[in-house]
């Protein structure tokens, strides 16, 4: 893959942290096939399809006054035209509700990626998450 390609997905993968980050649940789903299975199960949360997790985002998410997503290190581990297999590292400072410290978490995103008609896609993601800090109870 060239250097744009890189961009477009780099790209897809902040706008997915934005989303995240301002709870923009309609920006969310903008990263995702309609079918995209998402686990975040390393993190003791939800696992399922695109709107089932949305769904558990918006009834459980708002609750955590802030957070922010950094994403780095992005690989694209295997990939052609039309799909692509990508590793990226987060670290995500937040404000967890009833704490006066801040939290810290980190891992890896592990994005398999389609291109369609709008773009690059994520069809599954799975967070890896390898260590947080000031975890609530």
């Amino acid at each position: 893959m060239d250097l744009s390609e890189h961009a477009a997905i780099s790209a897809l993968l902040y706008r997915y942290a934005r989303a995240v980050d301002s709870k923009d649940w309609e920006l969310y789903r903008s990263v995702f096939t309609d079918d995209a299975v998402i686990d975040y199960s390393s993190a003791g949360a939800v696992v399922g399809k695109r709107d089932d997790v949305v769904d558990w985002f918006a009834a459980n998410f708002g609750v955590i006054p802030w957070s922010m997503h950094y994403i780095t290190n992005i690989e694209i581990l295997a990939g052609d035209r039309d799909v692509a297999t990508v590793r990226a590292m987060f670290y995500n400072p937040m404000q967890l509700p009833g704490m006066t410290e801040m939290s810290a978490c980190g891992g890896y995103y592990h994005h398999d990626l389609v291109r369609t008609p709008d773009g690059w896609r994520s069809r599954s993601l799975r967070e890896e998450n390898l260590w947080f800090t000031n975890a609530p109870e």
